[in-house]
């Protein structure tokens, strides 16, 4: 197993409550953020600042750009980004609170320790989301710090995979078609990513016309052998971390972060789409 992908399946659900709990949702709705997508892009987009469109459809990839659109900048008439950088803060810290409950706290505060060295070895040139999010402050207070770190390293590790994407000339809706040919759900992908009927069409004749899809819209063994290509791609280069953080201390912190990460695992909707398969621990 890679260890940037063992350690993807640590990090991303401590930092999934950032967009699932409900603590999260309450706090963006206190400062005016009402509905799931309001909070969603405004919390995620609001290290780059009071951005237009144009910076987030192209960050985040794999929405449509008219739901992009429909969000910003209108958000920023209800929350400023700094009004939205403290309620997705305050939000999943109050998520990992209920979630950790009964945890050691001294493995708490050690595995932010260490994962916070891990993310100060991100290489963010040509990521902008992780250079965005490493550029905020780094709270004192262990949950919080831990948090920090995990949004740092997904979106690290979400940069990487977009640039590994886009280097295979896929575009965000191809995407899409492509992974609910393999192992996702077409009725979660589309709507909740805003593509509409005619765009979903078009991807699958684009990926049909690829090889990736046969004549009944199923992935094909080229799609299966290019996702697996794209995803070690996506591991490679989400590393630097890891390496700068060395052996010994990286074990060290599967051990502290298991346990941790599978409670919030846990909590995480079935209907998701992220595609986050279980802790791997050990």
């Amino acid at each position: 197993m890679v260890q940037a992908r063992r350690m993807w399946t640590l990090f991303e659900p401590l930092h999934a409550v950032t967009y699932f709990a409900p603590e999260a949702k309450e706090h963006f709705e206190r400062v005016g953020l009402r509905g799931f997508w309001r909070g969603y892009f405004a919390g995620r987009a609001a290290p780059l600042g009071a951005v237009e469109p144009a910076p987030v459809i192209a960050s985040f990839f794999n929405f449509a750009p008219q739901m992009v659109q429909r969000a910003l900048p209108a958000v920023w008439s209800l929350a400023d980004p700094g009004q939205a950088l403290k309620a997705r803060q305050e939000g999943a810290i109050a998520a990992l609170k209920r979630l950790l409950d009964g945890h050691d706290e001294a493995r708490i505060a050690e595995a932010s320790e260490l994962l916070g060295e891990a993310a100060s070895h991100a290489d963010v040139g040509g990521r902008v989301l992780a250079a965005a999010n490493a550029s905020l402050p780094v709270p004192d207070e262990p949950l919080a710090r831990l948090w920090h770190a995990t949004t740092v390293l997904r979106e690290h590790r979400g940069d990487g995979h977009v640039a590994t994407l886009v280097s295979w000339e896929l575009d965000g809706c191809s995407v899409l078609v492509w992974r609910s040919s393999l192992d996702l759900s077409r009725d979660i992908l589309q709507p909740g990513r805003g593509w509409g009927d005619e765009e979903w069409t078009e991807a699958t004749q684009r990926l049909m016309a690829r090889g990736w899809l046969d004549v009944d819209g199923r992935a094909t063994a080229e799609a299966a052998e290019a996702h697996r290509e794209v995803e070690a791609t996506t591991d490679r280069v989400s590393m630097r971390p890891w390496e700068g953080l060395g052996p010994q201390k990286t074990d060290r912190l599967v051990e502290l972060l298991g346990p941790l990460a599978q409670s919030a695992f846990d909590d995480i909707p079935d209907w998701n789409p992220i595609g986050l398969p279980p802790p791997i621990l050990g």
